[in-house]
């Protein structure tokens, strides 16, 4: 058995041993005891923190089973709680000794804020209800994946593209402010009855700035979902914007290409649906993929050679002319089309399935036979590239 307290404030191995080994109903056991502490953990145990430890608790808190404690995992707890951390010094130091909007002035939302808002409102929800049905696992899954996947691995990001640009407008600047400490504010709230202590010491230096008044987090009301503030347009856009950028930082992975070298991206097969939404994410495509430049080919234009990513059935170019090793892009696109043949194989492994096309929704089917569709159109277009490639 671990004590919490040693996973809370650490324990050197000397010390776990004699602990582990004194008055003990069977000395006997002693020797064998101390092997097996010795060789599980040989340089003791690391502090973990409480909030950690409470957080990994919640994790495992699954109905109907026994729980068996990992290590591994209050070592990603506790990194998490750093993430929360840190997160919480980057918005203190962008909003502390500003203006956040709580004084009246006028407030310009990025598409990133309104982003972030409507995703805050589904966390919001899914955390509520799995409280109130006592499962405490599903609200710390949901606590952590939308604090580390959304807010700090996305939103403040895309805030930086405002905060930093000299172009943003006041108004715009003071928006994303307004954003980072309310929707911060907020995760703190939700958060708080896992970890309460991190929550309330940050929560102490957000509050003044997201005009909360009382002298405890623990005072304050848990958040409530805004219906008003969930907009599935807005989602889309971002979802986009995401895949995108991701395609074009995955090539840049896979090619080596070092990360601040500004690339020329080529864009083909688009709808105007795309234009649309690349002008009103362009600065976050632009600095967050760290472009060079963006051109929409014609039709008829001849594509140069080039390592591409899909953003639905649109094309993402990369010109290959002094960025590519031939046969480092042939294993990257082999390794893509064998996992698309492998999800299109499943897929339509569904739709024959008379038990499951005469049982499920026709608007589930339906979504079934859109994503073959989709899966057989990109599978053409990868093994074009492919041939392309080989004729270099």
């Amino acid at each position: 058995m671990l004590d919490p307290i040693d996973l809370i404030d650490g324990i050197d191995i000397e010390s776990l041993v004699k602990k582990r080994t004194s008055g003990l109903m069977q000395p006997e056991m002693a020797a064998k005891i101390e092997k097996a502490t010795r060789k599980e953990f040989p340089d003791g145990i690391p502090a973990f923190g409480t909030d950690a430890l409470r957080f990994t608790f919640a994790a495992l808190a699954s109905t109907g089973r026994d729980v068996k404690f990992d290590m591994n995992r209050i070592e990603g707890y506790r990194n998490f709680c750093n993430k929360l951390w840190n997160a919480s010094r980057y918005v203190l130091m962008n909003t502390e000794g500003q203006d956040c909007g709580e004084s009246g002035g006028a407030l310009e939302l990025s598409l990133a804020d309104h982003w972030i808002n409507s995703r805050l409102q589904r966390a919001t929800r899914e955390i509520r209800s799995a409280i109130e049905g006592y499962r405490f696992d599903h609200a710390a899954q949901a606590i952590y994946e939308f604090v580390w996947d959304e807010y700090c691995d996305w939103y403040l990001e895309l805030s930086k593209v405002v905060l930093n640009n000299e172009h943003s407008s006041e108004a715009q600047k003071r928006g994303t402010r307004h954003t980072l400490i309310q929707v911060l504010e907020s995760i703190l709230r939700l958060a708080h009855p896992i970890m309460p202590f991190i929550t309330e010491e940050v929560w102490q230096r957000v509050a003044p700035l997201a005009d909360k008044q009382g002298g405890s987090i623990m005072l304050q009301a848990y958040p409530e979902v805004d219906e008003t503030l969930i907009n599935d347009d807005i989602e889309t856009e971002i979802r986009w914007t995401k895949d995108f950028i991701l395609g074009v930082r995955t090539i840049r992975g896979e090619m080596n290409i070092p990360p601040g070298k500004p690339l020329p991206v080529l864009l083909q097969n688009g709808t105007s649906g795309d234009s649309a939404r690349l002008e009103r994410s362009r600065a976050y495509v632009n600095n967050m993929a760290r472009l060079e430049s963006i051109t929409w080919l014609k039709a008829d234009d001849a594509a140069p050679e080039s390592a591409i990513a899909l953003v639905g059935e649109m094309k993402v170019l990369i010109p290959m002319a002094g960025l590519i090793n031939k046969e480092d892009e042939l294993a990257r696109l082999a390794k893509q089309i064998d996992k698309l043949e492998k999800d299109l194989a499943r897929t339509e492994g569904k739709l024959t399935n008379e038990s499951f096309t005469s049982k499920a929704p026709e608007a589930v089917v339906e979504k079934e036979r859109q994503k073959v569709a989709e899966m057989r159109a990109a599978l053409t277009q990868l093994h074009e590239q492919v041939e392309r490639i080989q004729q270099m």
